[in-house]
């Protein structure tokens, strides 16, 4: 793999290689020899190069990407016809791309092109950039580079995900907590996330006599952010806001609930676009639940709030329905239910890590060195009475970022290896959440504008603060 040390250099690459040229940006001339021949050093440099040189290599993808017709846009107008009534009958999955993130979406890619399917987010929550040292300029550069790669066509989806406030900075520094998320939405909307998923949820109270009490803080908070966001949208792009009323792991939602933050919402945002979907809890949790031998004990889902609560946010709010988190190590045949229950979004991330950490083709030695870091760096996190194989399932996604490179470049026939058996889990998914055929869908309902990242950023504050370590 060529690493390029400069811009310059980069530059000059491009256009020796004959696949593009520059006239101010990168248009893509012949795709099969660009995809071949210079993509894989362009993705590379983008990730791991000196900083002037990576820059370079993140526009030029995005160029490229767009040259192609592989656009950054909003899902916004098919989930406000879905919030009519104008379609349903599938479920959008929200692809966590954490580790060996090219390949991954390469094989989430390559699926969707084999299944024609187009309703397909690729995203990243705030606790994902810290651990899996993935900014959301990188991410961007990385998910458009896999698809040009595997001849994706048409509207591309980003998402933050997760937005979430941390329940203890709020209590001791909450405009400080505040601004960090301001800055993460200053920094990924110039990336090209034109779907942002806040999670105040964590700042919902229980204790307080009324749902609305109970669901006050949250909900205001949620339209502050949401002004923010609306201050922040590129011409032509309305960004696409998530909310959530129960933290995943928590309580079970119910439709009052929902009617409740919903009303605190719309009294504080005013006449602002207001949400698209909210997220709620449905008896899931992120990862799963973890046995003491470190396999994934069954939880039961409560469908029929999905159900409930979908049909209140289309009737009543017109909102493109429930979203359900923590997904992706669900038993197989649970899947199918998402779409029969009219779930509008579903978020998947632990599965895909661990088939990547678990796969047969995965170096043993390199694995014994990722637990080896994780007893000595992580033993902070070890409970009473955790047995290895549960602190290691839990605690494994912290080393994805210290150990990027030696996995992004592990052999090209172990790569391909697992994305093969990645791309099987997600033509299983995207058939059982019948997003296949949604190709015309998505081409009928939303219009790509091409945002420059400047004028994507022209209301950015400047030095915003980075935010690293957020929590999970």
């Amino acid at each position: 793999m060529n690493l390029y040390a400069t811009s310059e250099a980069l530059r000059e690459a491009i256009v020796l290689s004959g696949a593009a040229r520059q006239d101010g940006t990168v248009v893509v001339t012949d795709a099969a020899r660009f995809r071949t021949q210079i993509l894989d050093d362009l993705v590379w440099t983008a990730v791991f190069a000196p900083a002037a040189a990576r820059d370079a290599a993140r526009v030029a993808i995005r160029e490229a990407a767009e040259s192609l017709g592989i656009v950054p846009s909003s899902v916004l107008p098919l989930y406000k016809a879905r919030g009519r009534g104008e379609v349903s009958g599938f479920t959008v999955p929200a692809i966590n791309v954490r580790m060996m993130s090219y390949d991954t979406a390469r094989a989430a890619c390559r699926a969707a092109k084999k299944w024609n399917a187009a309703a397909v987010i690729f995203e990243i929550a705030r606790s994902e950039i810290g651990y899996t040292d993935q900014r959301p300029a990188e991410y961007a550069a990385v998910m458009l580079a896999a698809a040009i790669r595997e001849e994706w066509d048409g509207p591309f989806f980003l998402q933050g995900d997760h937005y979430q406030t941390n329940p203890k900075k709020m209590r001791s520094e909450p405009e400080k907590e505040i601004a960090a998320i301001e800055a993460l939405i200053d920094e990924a909307i110039p990336a090209g996330f034109f779907q942002i998923d806040i999670d105040t949820s964590t700042l919902v109270d229980l204790s307080k006599p009324t749902l609305e009490e109970q669901q006050r803080v949250n909900a205001e908070l949620a339209a502050r952010f949401t002004k923010f966001i609306r201050s922040r949208e590129p011409a032509g792009v309305p960004i696409s806001i998530g909310g959530e009323i129960g933290e995943v792991g928590k309580e079970n939602s119910t439709p009052d609930e929902f009617r409740a933050y919903m009303e605190v919402y719309r009294r504080a945002l005013g006449d602002e676009e207001g949400l698209a979907k909210v997220s709620i809890q449905t008896g899931s949790s992120h990862g799963g639940v973890v046995g003491p031998d470190g396999s994934i004990q069954r939880v039961a889902i409560d469908f029929e709030v999905i159900r409930q609560i979908s049909k209140v946010a289309r009737e009543e709010y017109g909102l493109a329905g429930a979203v359900q988190h923590g997904a992706s190590t669900l038993p197989p045949e649970y899947f199918g239910h998402f779409p029969d229950h009219d779930c509008a979004e579903i978020h998947l991330a632990t599965d895909f890590m661990n088939t990547v950490y678990d796969h047969p083709a995965f170096p043993y030695p390199l694995k014994r060195e990722i637990e080896r870091w994780l007893d000595e760096h992580a033993a902070s996190e070890r409970k009473k009475g955790e047995t290895p194989q549960q602190f290691l399932y839990k605690t494994r996604k912290k080393a994805i970022g210290p150990f990027k490179e030696q996995v992004w470049n592990l052999p090209e026939g172990t790569r391909e290896a697992i994305r093969a058996s990645l791309q099987a889990k997600f033509e299983f998914l995207f058939q059982k959440l019948r997003v296949t055929d949604t190709r015309e869908l998505v081409r009928r309902t939303i219009r790509p504008v091409r945002v420059e990242p400047a004028a994507a950023a022209a209301g950015a504050r400047a030095g915003y603060v980075r935010d690293d370590q957020a929590g999970d």
